[in-house]
């Protein structure tokens, strides 16, 4: 199993500030100046510079949504949330807890989850997350796969890639088409959509943009699984629009220089914090085991 490690610790004592230093890695802090790509500042530019694009999106069309059984894939690894006494299922709501606090100090409603390279557990804590904020009543939430060369959100839940965003963006269907809702939580899907050759190029597109800025009206919370930050420029371009980006590493796999250039390869300064996935197992249960056992009854 897999361990939230303390995300977003240096986020909450730095919520407003404009420094350049990275989140803490095992208690560490590294120096990562900004470098922001013109190839991403001059997309931004040009989109500004055009009228606002109309998209639709508010809360009404959410009761168009089709809705889908709640039938996550055996290898999905989701987490059962309503058993307290999992420890895994305790760390995704303390990042949740975390970035609900974040959000009454800052506007904080679209998230990017990527990682430096693949196999570090981006999918499954975007996947997690999402579903630990679904938990609250009061919260609508939207987990959207941006990895548009190796989706997989639609598989785990066991649902049609198609429509998904892909073929909103290219005007082939409504958003509320685009989407499906999961029965029983207020978790909104929207997989990827159909194959397009080239991602960056549809995902540069001024729609793109504007879905990032017109999602609060619809939800709470809209939380993107994309594509490795060195492998793909997609997540760069992506974090540029977003309100925040969450950075997953692996224990004992990602190495401090690869998260120093996926750092560096950010073009802003929003870094919430970093997820550490992959904890040994004496690791991620001896934290609750003198709680639990306290709590038990005699």
């Amino acid at each position: 199993m897999s361990r939230v490690h303390d995300a977003l610790r240096r986020a909450e004592s730095g919520a407003g500030r404009n420094d350049n230093l990275a989140p803490a890695v095992d208690g560490a802090l590294s120096r990562a100046g900004e470098r922001p790509n013109p190839e991403f500042v001059r997309i931004r530019a040009e989109a500004g510079t055009a009228p606002p694009v109309r998209l639709n999106i508010h809360p009404d069309m959410l009761v168009e949504v089709a809705a889908v059984p709640f039938t996550p894939a055996a290898e999905s690894h989701l987490l059962d949330l309503n058993n307290s006494h999992e420890t895994p299922a305790e760390e995704f709501r303390t990042l949740r807890t975390r970035l609900n606090h974040l959000q009454t100090l800052q506007p904080l409603h679209t998230v990017v989850i990527t990682s430096p390279s693949p196999a570090e557990g981006k999918t499954f804590t975007a996947v997690n997350l999402a579903l630990a904020q679904a938990q609250l009543a009061e919260s609508s939430v939207l987990l959207g796969d941006f990895d548009l060369r190796r989706p997989i959100i639609h598989n785990l839940f066991q649902v049609e890639r198609a429509p998904g965003l892909a073929d909103y963006l290219a005007g082939q269907c409504t958003f509320a088409e685009a989407l499906r809702k999961v029965e029983g939580m207020n978790l909104y899907l929207l997989p990827a959509g159909n194959p397009v050759k080239n991602p960056l190029e549809l995902l540069s597109m001024r729609q793109t943009e504007q879905m990032f800025e017109e999602l609060s009206r619809t939800f709470n919370w809209a939380i993107f699984d994309t594509p490795p930050l060195l492998f793909s420029a997609d997540a760069n371009l992506l974090a540029t629009i977003a309100d925040g980006t969450v950075l997953v590493v692996k224990v004992g796999s990602t190495t401090f220089d690869n998260v120093s250039r996926a750092m560096q390869s950010l073009c802003e300064n929003n870094v919430l914090g970093i997820v550490a996935n992959g904890a040994r197992a004496s690791e991620l249960y001896s934290k609750y085991t003198y709680y639990y056992s306290r709590n038990d009854p005699e």
